[in-house]
């Protein structure tokens, strides 16, 4: 029996299996559960990232795809696959026929043939193409503009705010050794964004501009045919059948990420560097948007954290904000923590401030970080920012002024922050804007380091705050209309099932080392209990058969908390992975002790090669399916587990990392 919140996989169901395509020189992964080619690779260098068709709906939800009728004919060195696609939700009701070939002289054709079958509004429908950013950013390209014109170009260093190239149909780069990778669309006009602003790990060039009006009706009957074609050009035009080692890039390192997939048998190297060593974030938590109270228990567990900061949300134009901040100081007291007070404004402002004021005088609450947004503004401009630091400074009340965004890194990098009046800038931070398998989970950790290193360069000096960090968007902040109301027995969609999971907590440990090595001065992650929290309500989940946890228990991402909390206000080391997509880890230094965290996001046993000069011996403890029972269960017993010995030989060490699995390494180092 597989324990509760073991798996990522809701009711035990698993995607189905990826498909190897080999195209020639290329080789490429697709994934029939989504119609998704992912990882397009050339030699050892990735090409492209990925390429889909999406149907987006007026408040630029996704429309989940149902893949029908696949078929699938490959060769040594190429592919026919053919698929029929339904995509229905709500009002929306479209089918559409994909076409997928690869050909030997490395050309590969995605054709897409969609029928709408009732009339409904849509934000758009049609292909995607995902540049990859390791091996892209800052380098040049070559954009076929729609009138037949060609500009020379560069991909984006720093996060660009806007599309960095428009009316396109087509785009080329050098993927390795002088060979060029061209790629035409056609059946739409493309633009192309950069997905850095929502921690997608791409740029992605999509159909149907965003200058033209939206959403749109699309009528009963209306077809729509879009062809994304891949072509590779050697140095003098055309593409050799069988190129060379030298023209595969393979006289030149590719990035880790950007590297093929490991065999299944072969260990992931792990580089340690504990010379090269950067502050850990002051990690904090939400308050629980579900308004109970802490219970003692739930106190204990959360103190063990060393937690930071409490974060709260006050919306002062709703008559219940004194609610939320009295229950805010009351768990903060609890906690021993300081409180992130995201203050929602509206036009009424200096009103509201003044009712503040004369609360925090009674309350005394130990604000450390005033958040000051308005309602009516997804990042928040100057006058709102001075009065809430002249009101709030001359009042007497302490704390730092933060101003930013309550949305999406996007939202601040469009709308720069007023730097003469707050001293700090913040953002929020969530996977699944665009898309929401685990694969495409794990590629924006790598991403969120990008949003600091842009913060930093436009920001100065100023302290980047993320907050908070959550599996799932919060709100929409792009809605053209209201979200249609949660139908009976399902979870609401600011849940994921996956929070109680080990690909969570996975994903949290990646998630806390790129924004520790990027320099992001604090992170406020999920909130403190229920399903949007690090551990579930005594009684339980409001639906155990959608969420399935632990009634009382934690959830495996509370021990990589832990884990980190235990060397609260020490320093992290850098770690390189061979393989970020599949294992990674961090390294925690502080008062002579050195602690290594692993994970394995895969469903695949993976081992890990540790090269850690130095090292001697360790004791590792894992959090995989056959100890979360314990670890949910029963977690202080789980974190008193003593665990097995790690001896390392000439500073290397093999270390067993079983599917989803997340480990406790502390170290035995030599002087």
């Amino acid at each position: 029996m597989v324990f509760p919140g073991a798996s990522s996989r809701n009711g035990g169901q698993r995607r189905p299996k990826a498909i190897e395509l080999r195209a020639g020189p290329l080789r490429m992964v697709f994934e029939p559960g989504e119609a998704f080619v992912r990882y397009v690779r050339l030699g050892g260098q990735e090409v492209l990232r990925g390429v889909y068709a999406a149907v987006r709906d007026r408040n630029w939800g996704t429309v989940k795809p149902q893949v029908r009728l696949l078929r699938v004919r490959r060769g040594d060195d190429s592919f026919e696959v053919s698929f029929a696609v339904e995509c229905r939700e709500g009002d929306i009701d479209f089918a559409w026929n994909g076409r997928l070939t690869g050909t030997r002289d490395g050309t590969v054709v995605y054709e897409f043939d969609g029928l709408a079958r009732v009339t409904f509004l849509r934000n758009r429908i049609g292909f995607c193409v995902l540049h990859p950013i390791e091996p892209c950013a800052g380098r040049p390209c070559t954009v076929r503009k729609a009138d037949g014109t060609t500009v020379e170009g560069r991909f984006p260093q720093w996060i660009s705010p806007h599309q960095p190239f428009k009316e396109m149909r087509g785009i080329s780069h050098e993927a390795a050794g002088g060979i060029m990778a061209e790629v035409t669309f056609d059946g739409d006009l493309f633009e192309m964004e950069d997905q850095r602003n929502w921690t997608d790990a791409s740029y992605k060039t999509y159909c149907t501009p965003l200058e033209l009006p939206f959403p749109v009706e699309v009528g009963k009957g209306e077809r729509i045919r879009q062809s994304v074609t891949l072509r590779l050009k050697g140095p003098g035009g055309a593409m050799p059948a069988a190129p060379g080692k030298a023209a595969l890039g393979e006289v030149s390192k590719p990035h880790p990420a950007a590297a093929a997939r490991p065999h299944p048998d072969a260990a992931v190297e792990l580089d340690v560097d504990l010379a090269s060593l950067c502050p850990l974030p002051k990690i904090g938590l939400g308050l629980a948007s579900h308004g109970r109270p802490l219970s003692d228990r739930q106190a204990a567990r959360l103190r063990a954290l060393n937690l930071d900061h409490l974060r709260v949300d006050l919306r002062l134009g709703e008559g219940d904000w004194r609610k939320w901040l009295e229950q805010a100081d009351r768990q903060a007291r609890q906690l021993d923590v300081s409180l992130q007070a995201a203050v929602m404004l509206t036009d009424n402002a200096e009103a509201e401030l003044a009712a503040l004021l004369a609360e925090c005088r009674r309350l005394k609450p130990p604000v450390g970080d005033w958040l000051v947004f308005h309602v009516a503004e997804k990042s928040t401009s100057r006058k709102w920012v001075e009065l809430a630091a002249e009101m709030l400074r001359t009042g007497g009340v302490g704390g730092r002024i933060v101003c930013g965004t309550n949305a999406y890194f996007a939202e601040l990098n469009r709308n720069r922050p007023p730097l003469e009046v707050c001293e700090a800038i913040c953002y929020s931070v969530n996977p699944q804007v665009h898309a929401f398998d685990d694969a495409s989970l794990v590629e924006t950790l790598a991403a969120q380091a990008y949003t600091v290193d842009s913060a930093r360069q436009f920001g100065g000096a100023k302290p980047v705050l993320v907050t908070p960090v959550t599996l799932r968007p919060r709100f929409n902040p792009n809605a053209t209309g209201p979200d249609p109301p949660t139908p009976a027995g399902q979870v609401p969609p600011q849940v994921d099932p996956r929070q109680p999971s080990l690909f969570a907590a996975a994903w949290t440990l990646g998630s806390i080392k790129y924004l520790a090595q990027a320099g992001a001065d604090s992170v406020t992650y999920y909130e403190t209990t229920g399903w949007r929290g690090v551990m579930e309500l005594e009684e339980g989940a409001p639906i155990p058969e959608r969420f399935p946890s632990v009634a009382g228990g934690v959830f495996p991402l509370y021990h990589v908390l832990a884990d980190v909390g235990e060397l609260a206000g020490d320093r992290a080391g850098l770690v390189r992975s061979a393989h970020p997509l599949h294992v990674e880890a961090m390294a925690l230094v502080g008062n002579g002790r050195h602690r290594l965290l692993l994970c394995n996001f895969t469903q695949s046993h993976r081992k890990a090669a540790v090269k850690l000069e130095g090292a001697s011996t360790g004791r590792i403890v894992r959090l995989d399916r056959s100890s979360a029972g314990i670890a949910m269960s029963r977690p202080e017993e789980f974190r008193s587990i003593e665990g097995e010995e790690i001896t390392f030989a000439c500073g290397k060490a093999d270390v067993d990392l079983p599917p989803e699995c997340v480990a406790r390494l502390d170290l035995q180092t030599k002087g």
